[in-house]
């Protein structure tokens, strides 16, 4: 919702530039910070398994390796802001005005690293441990308080570009502060003591987070590099387009955040199966979870077939940007049904933490979105962007449900 109430915002200014330099800069900070993903999904899976096999010991001491690791990469990523900004913006063809702008949000969202990082960390801790009501309410508070501090900024200061970074900027702080404060009662509940941080980073399960991080920052990776292709390419095709593009992203996120709900309960319960080496217990949440996410995916579709026009024109008043956005409106509507058995088994895969499957996976997928786009590209224009988007999601899909039935097959031996 953060990302529907800024373009919404941004669509009340009088030129599509303003969209279009947030969703250049969302993007850059989407291709950084899900780049580390591993922090909650990582941390998601190996809590749900120790969960599963009863040791509090380890969930103390995986929140602690997290943390750590947390603190550490936002310091890096803080330290090396110059040369990100300048690396990213080198790579945008975008028009002079977007550029200002995108700068502008970037120099203040920046600052927000530490807190999304830490944030993700007690997220993975909060859907393991199956805390999924705490996990909303934390939501609740950062897109609110997004909202109101969105339109106060924006709306009523004329902050601009400015107001909606800075609007980001301190509703993130305050969940990731929230968040930790709920995750440090929780261990402190559970019995915590001074010497389960003996050893911290030394044995197996330090080489096992290391494994499970490296090949979900691979496939973090390539997950991202399709998004961040489609705005780095739709600027080329001019400031009504980019702005189009993002706003359409939006029905995308509100539709994938939706079917990850169905994802992270397939997380939790398929780790927590795992780590009990349950494999009824497997099949059964993969099974239902599943069921209820097609089922969903169906209504978001019916959805936007029918109310897309009118949910356009609710987040820009700009005719050229609504017009463009309705043509392009059919490659939205067909995406949850295309794009519901990735997100589900990606899920699976990180719940059970066989992450070397989901790599490589996803530079299957990725490899075939350069293709697509290479083929298509210069007879199609945008619309072969979007061609190339939903063949990515569609055999993401189709690689991970093929290598579900060994997952089954290994639930009895592993962990």
């Amino acid at each position: 919702m953060v990302g529907v109430v800024d373009t919404a915002v941004m669509g009340r200014m009088p030129d599509a530039s303003y969209i279009g330099a947030v969703a250049v800069g969302a993007t850059i900070f989407s291709s950084i910070y899900w780049l580390f993903g591993f922090l909650r999904m990582g941390t998601t899976g190996l809590v749900a398994q120790a969960s599963g096999a009863g040791d509090t010991r380890e969930l103390s001491r995986i929140a602690a390796r997290g943390l750590g690791v947390a603190l550490a990469i936002s310091a890096a990523v803080l330290l090396l802001k110059w040369p990100i900004e300048t690396m990213m913006f080198a790579l945008f063809e975008a028009s002079d005005q977007v550029e200002t702008f995108a700068r502008s949000y970037f120099s203040i969202r920046i600052w927000g690293a530490p807190a999304l990082m830490i944030y993700m960390v007690c997220l993975g801790m909060l859907f393991g441990t199956q805390r999924m009501q705490v996990t909303l309410w934390l939501s609740v508070l950062l897109n609110v308080t997004n909202v109101v501090l969105d339109l106060l900024f924006v709306l009523g200061f004329g902050w601009g570009v400015a107001g909606v970074a800075a609007a980001t900027l301190i509703s993130e702080w305050l969940a990731a502060c929230i968040a930790l404060l709920v995750v440090v009662r929780m261990i402190i509940a559970a019995g915590w003591q001074r010497s389960w941080l003996t050893g911290l980073w030394q044995g197996r399960e330090v080489v096992r987070l290391f494994q499970v991080s490296g090949n979900l920052i691979i496939r973090s990776f390539f997950v991202q590099l399709p998004f961040f292709v489609f705005t780095l390419i739709g600027a080329r095709f001019g400031d009504v387009v980019l702005a189009a593009n993002a706003l359409l992203m939006q029905f995308f996120f509100v539709m994938a955040f939706g079917l990850d709900g169905f994802a992270h309960t397939a997380e939790t319960l398929s780790g927590y199966a795992y780590g009990a080496r349950d494999r009824s217990g497997l099949r059964n949440a993969v099974r239902y979870s599943l069921i209820w996410a097609v089922i969903f995916s169906a209504l978001i579709t019916a959805v936007y077939a029918l109310a897309g026009p009118w949910l356009i024109n609710q987040l820009t008043t700009l005719p050229d940007v609504r017009s463009t956005a309705i043509a392009l409106l059919p490659w939205v509507a067909v995406s949850p049904l295309i794009a519901v058995t990735a997100f589900h088994f990606d899920g699976v895969f990180i719940g059970t933490t066989r992450t070397a499957e989901l790599r490589n996976s996803m530079f299957a997928a990725a490899s075939l979105f350069g293709l697509v786009l290479w083929l298509t590209l210069d007879t199609l224009g945008n619309q072969g962007l979007w061609l190339a988007m939903i063949s990515f999601l569609g055999v993401r899909g189709l690689l991970l449900i093929a290598q579900y039935p060994r997952l089954e097959r290994r639930t009895d031996a592993d962990v």
